[in-house]
């Protein structure tokens, strides 16, 4: 969809964008020939990349209805949301109960710009403008804490977001920032891109991680140890732990629809 008519001012749309370049992999529709053409090279480079965004966005309907049901959550908060189209929090969550409230977060101006028109007849969902590496300004928007009630539990979100956070912005102390705004028994649902387990599927990789390194948001890949390092001790991180995405709490019909992703690392964890 070209709507250049309405890209917001100073947004370049001649370079790939990583949540639109996420949607598209979802099957999506609101992206750019750019962001196609970007996926279709990193899929080029590494084959298995689409079934990593698919096991992703399974792991997020999962864990969303499972705090739900399961945990009585019915606030969250999705920092680095994208653009809440196939599979999207808010359709899972008020499914399971009408009166969940959710806010997305983005970055990207015209992922904002497109959500507000995908959400515009859904009075129980926001989206704003912002920054996870600006927690600060996340959590304390005007509009997050006139929407969310922040002396009940919350559910913050932050899934295939961190993996585009470099060391050198201190992922940890982010995530720890936001933690403080929490009650306990809030939780955070995580996911990260993990390295490949055989030499050629790392060398493919690679190659694809290099690709990123030519959009605003070059990717940084951790093992389950660095995963599991930035979370600090605040949180608990809830059984089964970091594992891959198939294995949180797995849907029957699920791994059969998706391969096994050992390298699409995911955790839930608790505040304490």
């Amino acid at each position: 969809m070209e709507y250049d008519s309405w890209v917001p001012e100073g947004v370049d749309i001649t370079v790939p964008n990583a949540s639109r370049v996420y949607d598209y992999a979802l099957g999506g529709m609101h992206n750019f020939a750019v962001d196609r053409a970007f996926w279709h090279q990193v899929q080029a480079l590494f084959p298995d990349a689409h079934l990593i965004a698919r096991a992703n966005r399974a792991y997020l309907g999962r864990a969303v209805r499972w705090l739900v049901e399961e945990q009585g959550v019915d606030q969250f908060l999705d920092i680095g949301s994208g653009i809440p189209t196939l599979g999207n929090v808010h359709e899972v969550a008020q499914r399971a109960d009408p009166r969940a409230r959710v806010v997305y977060v983005d970055v990207d101006p015209i992922a904002v710009e497109q959500s507000r028109s995908l959400l515009r007849d859904n009075p129980k969902a926001q989206v704003i403008h912002g920054d996870l590496r600006d927690p600060d300004a996340v959590v304390w928007n005007d509009e997050v804490i006139s929407f969310l009630d922040f002396s009940r539990p919350i559910a913050v979100l932050m899934v295939a977001v961190l993996h585009f956070i470099p060391d050198e912005v201190a992922p940890r102390a982010l995530i720890s920032r936001i933690g403080t705004a929490l009650m306990p028994g809030s939780f955070l649902v995580l996911s990260h891109v993990g390295p490949e387990v055989s030499e050629q599927g790392l060398q493919r990789q690679e190659t694809a991680r290099r690709l990123y390194e030519k959009t605003p948001t070059p990717l940084v890949i951790r093992d389950g140890r660095e995963f599991r390092a930035l979370i600090d001790d605040s949180f608990e991180v809830l059984e089964p732990g970091i594992v891959a995405a198939d294995r949180w709490r797995p849907d029957p019909e699920q791994i059969a629809d998706i391969p096994p992703q050992p390298n699409a690392l995911v955790a839930v964890a608790r505040r304490r």
